[in-house]
């Protein structure tokens, strides 16, 4: 089994930063992708960014440019640097990793954008 701790949610104005973390633990090995997707209040969940084993990211649209993902392998932990925040933004963002052929989901963490 796998574990995913996620960190770094809150409430934020308009135009802020927040930064989100999120730790694997347990049964890890052959852990590949990580990333984070959200789901905003009435809505489906969505991909925000993903990063693989070598670094390769993949971003939203909505979000390039604001939002960047990063990795330590050797931490096995996935961050998400959120910058330039917009109402829109507000949401509950899950971690996620791909470990061979399953995929884990953490508890989400809310993340709330004030106009």
């Amino acid at each position: 089994q796998v574990q995913l701790a996620e960190s770094g949610g809150g409430l934020v104005q308009a135009g802020g930063s927040l930064r989100l973390s999120c730790a694997a633990s347990g049964s890890i090995l052959g852990l590949r992708s990580m990333g984070w997707f959200r789901q905003p209040p009435g809505k489906q969940r969505e991909l925000v960014a993903t990063i693989d084993n070598g670094g390769t990211t993949n971003y939203a649209d909505s979000v390039k440019g604001r939002f960047s993902i990063s990795r330590d392998n050797a931490r096995n932990t996935v961050s998400l640097q959120m910058n330039s925040l917009k109402p829109e933004d507000t949401a509950v963002y899950y971690c996620k990793a791909d470990v061979l052929w399953r995929v884990y989901w953490g508890q989400g963490t809310q993340v709330t954008v004030s106009s």
